[in-house]
């Protein structure tokens, strides 16, 4: 197979990534080791800046036609003391909340649209096994099918598959561990009409519960020291459950419904980055080039925002068939400062609020900065605006939806 750009992974990242280029006429093949998208992500949200690429796109009222949940504020409990953290309704898009959706169902969505252009193919069961390099540049990548071997040459191959990616590994791309104290365990309960309708956190000496509102289940993530999942384990899941109902006491009904702790799944946390993300035919970008703590949810937000600079940055170049160095460092450069800082506040919070609250034993306190943000109504904007726009959110260059018209296939008559 011969294409202009060769994505490994189907993510967010690789997905969105797919159907910009294809969209711009570059011939783009998107390979997902999967033969689906249905698995759980544990990332499901759809951040403002997100739907805004997707109005710009002119996809966003079929896109919300989908079933999913709108978070409009982020509250808390810190003790016994309730706060609010976050109002969405004053950040700079058109959609003014967090959209809850299953991953499988955006990656979906994408898919189907990007397949109503002629230079998009989306190979599944396809696994990227290695890269194909020449004098020193990479022309291709091979991959594992079901078919066989497939061996794809491309003027440009981008590693989207996450934060083991195999294609910066076989790559040479440094690795900077940037360092995570906590790890999180994830589970689902039952969500019943007379329990809050929102999401909300609870703080406690020695403890952290996160709560999503999926509908009808609370997608819950328990927040543990790094490496603490032995220890946990050790105590016994009645303790666990036990510990769940001290930190939220209307989930008393419910917590049964963790018989073991396959019900529990480990996201063991990670902060790192790329040093360069880019060489000659190589760029990765999404978790493939900064993995994200899951603190904010911003992970997801971060991977469509490196897709939308790359299409912007690149589909030109990859047209004309000159791509080169300097282009793909082009867009390193252009995300790598919003990596950076989302990345040093993320760390700020684990070190300063996160790691030391599961370390206190005595009774916590409402810290001096919640207390004026949650008296202060116009203070929560700051703390949205982070969450559901980010540093440098992206915009969809004009001339990439001027090329929709020419690249669209439409059905005879």
């Amino acid at each position: 197979m011969r294409v202009q750009c060769a994505i490994a992974g189907g993510g967010p990242a690789g997905m969105m990534l797919g159907y910009l280029l294809a969209r711009s006429g570059v011939r783009v093949v998107v390979l997902e080791k999967h033969a689906d998208f249905l698995r759980d992500f544990r990332g499901d949200t759809v951040h403002p800046s997100t739907l805004e690429v997707m109005f710009e796109l002119g996809l966003l009222d079929e896109f919300l036609q989908r079933p999913h949940q709108e978070i409009r504020e982020l509250s808390g409990e810190v003790g016994r003391t309730f706060v609010k953290i976050a109002d969405f309704s004053h950040v700079p898009t058109r959609c003014k909340f967090v959209a809850l959706m299953p991953q499988w169902d955006f990656l979906d969505f994408l898919a189907d649209h990007a397949m109503l252009f002629p230079h998009f193919t989306l190979l599944r069961r396809a696994e990227v096994t290695d890269l194909i390099e020449e004098a020193g540049r990479i022309v291709g990548l091979t991959a594992k099918t079901p078919d066989g071997p497939l061996e794809i040459r491309a003027d440009l191959v981008v590693g989207a598959d996450g934060r083991a990616s195999i294609v910066r590994e076989r790559g040479g791309l440094v690795v900077q561990d940037i360092g995570a104290p906590i790890d999180v365990l994830w589970m689902r309960l039952t969500k019943k009409q007379t329990d809050p309708r929102q999401t909300f956190g609870h703080v406690e000496a020695g403890a952290i519960l996160v709560m999503l509102d999926r509908g009808d289940y609370w997608q819950c993530a328990y927040v543990i020291p790094k490496g603490g999942i032995d220890a946990i384990k050790a105590k016994g899941l009645d303790w666990f459950r036990a510990r769940i109902v001290e930190l939220q006491p209307f989930l008393a009904d419910r917590v049964d419904e963790l018989r073991a702790w396959d019900d529990i799944k480990l996201l063991t946390v990670k902060i790192d980055r790329l040093r360069e993300s880019a060489r000659e035919g190589l760029l990765c970008i999404g978790d493939a080039a900064h993995a994200m703590s899951p603190i904010g949810g911003v992970g997801i937000n971060l991977a469509i925002q490196d897709a939308v600079a790359a299409a912007n940055l690149l589909a030109d170049p990859l047209r004309a068939g000159t791509c080169s160095l300097r282009d793909l460092q082009r867009v390193q450069r252009r995300r790598e400062w919003p990596t950076r800082v989302t990345q040093r506040m993320q760390v700020f919070v684990q070190e300063n609020v996160m790691f030391p609250t599961l370390s206190r034993e005595k009774p916590i306190e409402v810290p001096w900065l919640l207390k004026l943000v949650n008296r202060f109504a116009v203070l929560r904007r700051i703390p949205a605006r982070f969450v559901g726009v980010g540093i440098r959110p992206e915009h969809v260059k004009l001339s990439t939806l001027k090329s929709q018209l020419s690249s669209l296939t439409f059905p005879e008559s």
